[in-house]
């Protein structure tokens, strides 16, 4: 069990930052106390030629479109324009074992005593700590302090299993789909749960790519957000995309997601009717697409991460193919990022988490 007395390792050499942006990063000012240790990846979206300000102080590497074109060639088609799915591409040139990704009207939230949050020191915490798939414990976080696993829940299973993805959550504007802002303009999130509960195998969630991290070792190269955007007949599926993808191939690797703390300040909401045009398809599609993850199943042959991923590009192709050709623009993208993947990280074999 962990103790009181031990810090949070800070990773700060194993961990990039990664944020897509149309706009200068003022916001980073408010992070500062955070984020300064870390090397952070920005990935410019929309016109390269546009200058982003960043506040004195940290240090980055910044990514516009010509620099992913330049870098990934032909390849550059797998990453998305005009959309934050750029951000992926900063998955791939990162260097570190982790990675957290934060939108750019993401701020400091405080907890109920008014203190500071440090999301990023919790999704460590998150990291660091074994991840209970196969079992709930109603106690939630069994790892946690304070908390343990309850009676009856098997000594076989208490050792959990590697976690591979965190996923945090937002106070304020809430990551709410078009029609239910439409309906609920003015609704806040204002709960503050303090809890992390690990999301049990067989279960897909939504995944959303505002607050996240995860071990790239563990799941990389799984973590493609698709293509969306400029010249695609949908947006605002990305990260949903890479959750789906990610939690069947977490449950047949035998590793953990959770959902929970941290939180932060989502800031402004996007506008619902430019968001309605974005979703309009994907509301209808993933009613077909939930499903086909809800049922997908990858060979025991598949032990890495890059496998899984080519195979269920496969049975995208095959199955999702007949519901609309985008899907086998999507089934040839994600080989794409795959080969990509794997030009730029040679040596990612990235092994079974079982």
């Amino acid at each position: 069990m962990a103790s009181s007395v031990t810090p949070t390792p800070l990773l700060k050499d194993e961990l990039d930052i990664v944020i897509p942006t149309i706009r200068n990063l003022d916001f980073l000012e408010m992070w500062r106390p955070f984020f300064q240790p870390y090397h952070l990846i920005i990935v410019q979206d929309g016109d390269p030629s546009k200058v982003i300000k960043v506040p004195e102080g940290f240090d980055y590497e910044l990514y516009n479109r010509n620099d992913i074109n330049r870098i990934l060639g032909p390849k550059s088609s797998c990453i998305s324009f005009k959309d934050s799915a750029c951000r992926c591409f900063g998955y791939m040139v990162s260097k570190k074992k982790y990675i957290f990704t934060i939108d750019d009207d993401c701020f400091v939230a405080k907890d109920p005593s008014g203190n500071d949050i440090n999301a990023l020191e919790q999704h460590i915490k998150n990291l660091l700590s074994p991840s209970t798939p196969f079992f709930f414990n109603t106690l939630y976080d069994p790892y946690r302090e304070g908390a343990d696993f309850v009676r009856g829940y098997p000594f076989s299973l208490r050792e959990g299993a590697p976690t591979a993805v965190s996923h945090g959550l937002w106070l304020n504007i809430p990551d709410y789909d078009a029609p239910t802002q439409l309906v609920k303009p003015r609704e806040r999130n204002t709960r503050f749960v303090d809890a992390v509960l690990t999301i049990p195998k067989g279960t897909l969630f939504p995944m959303c790519g505002m607050n996240l991290a995860f071990d790239r070792e563990l799941i990389g190269p799984a973590m493609y957000f698709g293509l969306m955007g400029d010249g695609q007949p949908i947006g605002r599926y990305d990260d949903m995309w890479a959750g789906w993808c990610i939690k069947v191939i977490c449950d047949h690797l035998g590793l953990g997601v959770k959902t929970g703390l941290p939180y932060i300040w989502h800031s402004k909401a996007s506008n619902p009717f430019v968001n309605l045009k974005k979703e309009y398809k994907g509301i209808y599609w993933q009613e077909e697409l939930i499903p086909f993850f809800q049922g997908a199943t990858l060979p025991k042959e598949c032990t890495t991460v890059q496998s899984c991923y080519k195979e269920l590009s496969k049975q995208v192709k095959a199955k999702l193919g007949k519901i609309d050709d985008y899907f086998n623009k999507l089934a040839d993208a994600m080989l794409t990022w795959i080969e990509a993947w794997d030009e730029l990280n040679p040596t990612t074999k990235v092994p079974n988490g079982k």
